[in-house]
């Protein structure tokens, strides 16, 4: 039996760690809020470890228990509490692993610093607010986990906080998210209403009563909803902003302003996964709507062609990884629209070794190159650091999908898929974007590595030009010109490479038999018998060898990454004089990707300015000339008006108020005498 205790620890170490490195800094110093994080980090992740081997291995059952009442209204409570099944281990075991990997290079990366105590506290708060969100038993927690890791992004984005365009970025960041939050807790707000109650068991119970499915609510009168549909939509509008999915995934790349530690922390294994773990945790109500199902198909297809289409035309390192972010992101958002939620989640788990590694890698390139990030201004760097070189290109391969590594396995699982289930239109499209997609990201993937690694140098050495320090630590130069020869980075940059380089050519061969085709997740994920495609792809299985050779089959998702990297070593390793002409004959497509399909000045000019020129027409329209200008200051000039009138009235002279009542006299009985005879 999992023990409280030990889940308790794993949730709370990370976040003593960040009070003391926060709270104390001044205390504990730079060693110690490092060692403090690293500690409880080490601690969680060890724990994490302890409990996946005890479910799996060890005969434990899941835990789902409430530990804390927060309050009891009626029928309605809100609690603190855990559920620990096999999905929710594998998630901490992923999250702790990588945060822990993350701390260590932090270490090596943010040496030079000012804000290095305060990163610390940041990662580690940012580890705690995951581990709270994917352990929890009730949509309460899981908001509070939501906002929580959207709150330390922000300051984690914007963490260079003098930088104008990080204040930009983590401002961003923060609207968009708060456009998904809004469908989300609308989403949780219908599941309160319609299933009431916020207890996952509860909800998922009451979810498989039956009729559920055909229940019905008319948002717009004469126009009936199935109740399923609105409130996995609304869910999934929580998870298309955390998750980075068209039309809510601007924030992400923008998101590169922060530093690269953090990169690989929310863009491999924390807030970018937990839209996808949200809707494979919520499979028993995605299974009740084909709806939202295939609206869930619809976004993740557009994201994971379209946003890759848009990393090949991009020469910021880190924007290129950001980018394909975006696209396995949209990959594993497919694999949920077509209930094989195990086939996302697992996608999750092997993406976050290699893009962990490929963000961490490039932070190793970007030290070496004094804090420059244009891969224009690189290339040869192999000679210089091998075990980046090396790792990197491992890394590569296993995004790119190349047989036998981790992201083969969870790749072409995802595109079998998306082939063998039945969904219209809407499904032959998206097997269309997933398989044109495989090129897509074997194009850029390989022109970031020749272009970083290979072919002539493209900096020179100079040490007369200076290498002073801004005011974020990094390095100010003259683009394209170093200090000194650029070499490989300390052990604690390289160390946490090795270690996920490891995972990402390795894990694939141990876990894609049980977790993709041997009901490894259990009953933390439902999927209906007419939906379940996963299974039907599981008929052929026969074990992750027969998988790597049939790759090579005339259909298989190799061939198009073959070419892609076939095209890539042409063009950026024997040829890249040809790139010039390419730009200038697709000029119009190149312009297309490189002001990426123009959405950013889009939402700037409606959105953005629109919204100032909004709040300009209610300021000076409602505020100045309606309140201030009739209801404050008009009903103040009528007073006034008014008084001027009495003053006038009031003059003073007794011979005016005599006549006056003289007037009021004949006036009165005027009147007397009018209705009385009036009356006759």
């Amino acid at each position: 039996m999992l023990s409280k205790t030990v889940l308790l620890l794993i949730v709370l170490a990370p976040l003593i760690g960040a009070l003391v490195a926060g709270l104390l800094r001044n205390v504990v110093g730079r060693a110690g809020a490092a060692g403090v994080t690293i500690a409880g980090v080490a601690l969680s992740c060890a724990l994490s470890f302890s409990v996946l081997y005890q479910l799996v291995w060890g005969g434990a059952q899941p835990f789902n228990e409430n530990l804390y009442t927060w309050f009891q209204v009626g029928t309605t409570s809100a609690h603190v509490g855990f559920l620990v099944d096999r999905l929710t281990a594998m998630m901490m075991v992923v999250v702790t692993f990588v945060s822990l990997m993350v701390h260590v290079y932090t270490i090596g990366y943010m040496a030079d610093d000012d804000g290095f105590q305060r990163f610390f506290s940041y990662i580690a708060l940012f580890t705690f607010s995951m581990l709270m969100l994917v352990m929890s038993n009730n949509f309460l927690q899981l908001f509070f986990g939501w906002e929580a890791v959207g709150l330390v992004s922000y300051l984690l984005i914007g963490f260079w906080f003098k930088r104008p365009s990080a204040i930009f970025a983590n401002m961003k960041a923060f609207l968009v998210n708060r456009v998904g939050d809004f469908g989300f807790i609308l989403g949780i707000s219908g599941v309160l209403l319609w299933f009431g109650s916020l207890d996952y068991t509860h909800v998922f119970a009451a979810s498989s009563a039956p009729g559920v499915g055909e229940r019905t609510v008319e948002i717009f009168a004469g126009h009936p909803w199935h109740i399923a549909t609105v409130v996995c939509v609304c869910l999934f509008v929580g998870a298309m902003g955390k998750s980075a999915q068209v039309p809510l995934h601007v924030w992400l790349p923008d998101s590169m302003e922060g530093p690269t530690p953090i990169s690989a922390l929310i863009h491999a294994a924390t807030m970018v996964t937990a839209g996808i773990f949200m809707v494979a945790r919520m499979s028993p109500l995605f299974e009740l709507s084909e709806a939202a199902l295939s609206f869930v198909l619809f976004i993740g297809a557009t994201t994971a062609l379209f946003t890759g289409l848009i990393g090949i035309v991009q020469n910021d390192i880190k924007r290129v990884v950001a980018y394909s972010t975006l696209s396995q992101l949209g990959y594993m958002t497919v694999a949920l629209g077509v209930s094989a939620y195990a086939g996302g989640v697992y996608h999750l788990m092997t993406h976050a070794f290699f893009k962990a590694l490929l963000f961490l890698g490039a932070g190793s390139v970007i030290v070496a190159m004094h804090h420059e990030q244009d891969m224009r201004y690189m290339g040869g760097l192999r000679k210089y650091m091998p075990i980046t070189w090396i790792t990197m290109w491992l890394g590569s391969l296993a995004l790119a999908g190349a047989p036998g590594f981790a992201g083969f396995f969870s790749k072409d699982a995802i595109i079998e898929a998306v082939g063998e289930a039945h969904r219209g239109w809407v499904g032959s499209y998206a097997y269309f974007c997933v398989y044109a997609g495989v090129f897509v990201t074997a194009l850029y993937s390989f022109r970031l590595l020749y272009k970083t690694f290979h072919g002539k140098e493209r900096f020179v050495v100079d040490a007369h030009h200076g290498h002073g320090h801004d005011d974020h630590g990094h390095g100010h130069h003259e683009p394209g010109h170093l200090e000194h020869a650029p070499h490989e980075s300390p052990w604690v940059i390289t160390l946490p490479l090795v270690l996920l380089a490891i995972p990402s050519v390795v894990i694939g061969w141990f876990t894609v038999g049980p977790m993709l085709f041997g009901g490894w997740f259990g009953g933390a994920i439902h999927v209906e018998e007419a939906h379940d495609v996963l299974g039907e792809i599981g008929k052929e299985f026969h074990g992750p060898l027969a998988m790597v050779a049939h790759s090579f089959g005339m259909t298989s998702p190799f061939w198009p990454a073959f070419l892609g990297f076939v095209v890539a070593t042409y063009i950026w390793l024997f040829n890249p004089g040809v790139t010039a002409k390419f730009k200038s004959a697709l000029r119009p497509l190149y312009s297309l990707l490189d002001h990426k399909y123009w959405i950013d000045e889009v939402y700037q000019a409606v959105f953005a300015r629109g919204g100032i020129a909004l709040g300009r027409g209610l300021w000076k329209g409602g505020d100045v000339a309606v309140i201030d200008g009739v209801a404050v200051n008009g009903s103040a000039a009528l007073v006034n008006r008014i008084s001027a009138t009495v003053r006038w009235l009031q003059s003073g002279y007794l011979y005016h108020y005599a006549f006056a009542m003289i007037l009021g006299l004949i006036a009165l009985l005027g009147g007397v005498w009018w209705v009385t005879h009036a009356a006759l």
